[in-house]
């Protein structure tokens, strides 16, 4: 069994970083929501180091509610969709379930598998159905420019604007650049910080974003990752790209949400329009 204090230094760790993503992201809910978590898990670490007996410490839910504080190794207790949303925040894309694990196992401790996204993707539709608006976002598919259609194997937040939720012809490169720099600025905040280290994972993952990205790496692309790339490097150059790309992604897009809007309901802006929906559109148009 692992130490109750190095669990939850783990888990301040993650929050900090995770309170650093979405004050990144300008997400203000979010980052009040996580500035409590820490509170209540700085409080659990000092209640610890001041007990005599460690095996006294809080290990479920209703003992951490009693303290109040944060559970030990509370990031492995949230469930697949929260998991997701954590990835999805970091990256600020539409993202594959294949990455979404990727970077949730860079970055954030817990497991997450790309089976659970897939059954999850229709329960959150499901629920969104059940109850309108009753949970504070929902994950959902990315839809396509032309139809307004979801997107196969892309998966989103209902919380981000429409056009930020729409994939053009040149949306995958935008946001997988988009992507890289969002990973190396976040690796590179762990660099700069004394409390946080990023893991090997983090960096595996940079390079596999880096030797796809002209002028991101000094030395070409191995089997092994080798030399770490620079997150500096990897910013400047994903953004060189992103500035030949960006104008003309972001002007699909923002037509495409503009007709979204105009002929989907709220519940198809979020997850799509059936191919039936797409049909009539057509006959009518």
């Amino acid at each position: 069994m692992s130490d109750p204090l190095d669990a939850l230094e783990e888990n301040i760790a993650m929050l900090r970083r995770a309170i650093r993503d979405a004050a990144t992201a300008g997400d203000s809910v979010r980052l009040d929501e996580l500035r409590a978590r820490l509170r209540r898990a700085e409080r659990a670490w000092s209640a610890l180091v001041d007990t005599e007996d460690p095996s006294t410490a809080p290990t479920t839910a209703e003992q951490v509610d009693e303290l109040p504080s944060a559970p030990v190794g509370w990031g492995a207790m949230l469930p697949a969709r929260e998991h997701a949303h954590r990835a999805l925040m970091l990256l600020q894309t539409p993202a594959a379930p294949k990455l979404i694990v990727s970077v949730h196992e860079a970055f954030f401790p817990g497991e997450l598998s790309a089976s659970k996204l897939s059954s999850l993707r229709r329960d959150e539709e499901r629920s969104y159905h059940a109850a309108p608006g009753a949970r504070p976002y929902y994950l959902c598919p990315a839809l396509t420019h032309d139809l307004l259609s979801p997107a196969r194997a892309l998966v989103t937040i209902s919380t981000w604007r429409l056009e930020q939720r729409i994939i053009g012809p040149l949306s995958p490169r935008v946001d997988f650049l988009t992507g890289a720099i969002r990973i190396a600025e976040a690796i590179r905040g762990s660099v700069d910080s004394p409390d946080t280290e990023a893991s090997p994972t983090a960096w595996r993952l940079l390079w596999r974003f880096a030797v796809n990205i002209p002028g991101a790496t000094s030395t070409k692309p191995t089997a092994d990752v080798g030399t770490p790339p620079d997150p500096n490097q990897v910013i400047d150059a994903a953004r060189a790209e992103l500035d030949v790309h960006a104008d003309i992604d972001h002007a699909t897009r923002a037509e495409s949400a503009r007709r979204a809007r105009k002929q989907l309901s709220d519940a198809q802006q979020l997850f799509g329009a059936s191919l039936r929906d797409v049909r009539r559109r057509q006959a009518e148009a």
